[in-house]
């Protein structure tokens, strides 16, 4: 079987799973070869058994689960879900929408697997999930301040650390900015560009003239 799979069998696999959701899965599309899937958070636990057990379908492994920030909307967050199909060789992606307060219903009832990626999404985002055997972090460090995949955590961070020698142990420190630097973007091969660094000892002789030829004997 080819892959991706044509464009008409993957619109009919999307008609195909909302019809026969009940109500658990309500719209599709086609995109990029992928069937996208969405339906309303609350039944995600229903959908996520209804493509795992449906014989038309058989999506028996959950490949991933991540979050999606969108800060510009009131459920500024997606839960991407998605699902392979060993016997139909297809792959569909699953999302529902949440809000910061809001939790989703975990769903490692049907895909166990889905405990660390949930950990992840809930470390990586603070998306909660209801019913979670051990929502904790899973990445960051012990008592990491903020949530750093959403759009509004600084690129820096809010505390680096490092290993004080005086201490001898770890320590925790506010992020210091990095005054500006004149690049020149040139090779280091080639030296610095005189005006916009200091030059390495030596450099200096390349910037005085050519010395002036004399009278040849």
């Amino acid at each position: 079987m080819s892959w991706p799979q044509p464009q008409p069998i993957l619109e009919k696999l999307g008609r195909a799973i909302v019809k026969s959701s009940k109500g658990a899965i309500t719209g599709y599309e086609v995109m990029y070869g992928e069937v996208n899937l969405t339906g309303p958070t609350g039944r995600i636990v229903e959908a996520m058994a209804h493509l795992r057990d449906h014989p038309d379908f058989r999506f028996s492994q959950l490949i991933d689960l991540c979050g999606a920030d969108y800060p510009e909307r009131g459920q500024r967050f997606d839960v991407v879900y998605h699902l392979l199909s060993m016997a139909k060789n297809l792959r569909v992606r699953m999302k529902v929408q949440t809000d910061e307060d809001t939790a989703v219903a975990s769903v490692t009832s049907v895909f166990p697997c889905a405990d660390w990626y949930e950990r992840e999404a809930f470390d990586m985002y603070g998306i909660f999930f209801e019913g979670h055997p051990d929502l904790r972090r899973i990445l960051t460090d012990y008592g990491f301040h903020g949530l750093p995949l959403r759009k509004d955590f600084p690129m820096t961070g809010y505390v680096e650390v490092r290993y004080d020698d005086e201490l001898k142990r770890v320590v925790y420190e506010p992020v210091k900015s990095v005054e500006w630097r004149n690049w020149d973007f040139l090779s280091p091969w080639e030296g610095m560009e005189p005006g916009y660094a200091p030059l390495i000892p030596g450099d200096e002789k390349a910037a005085l003239p050519p010395p002036i030829a004399g009278p040849k004997p």
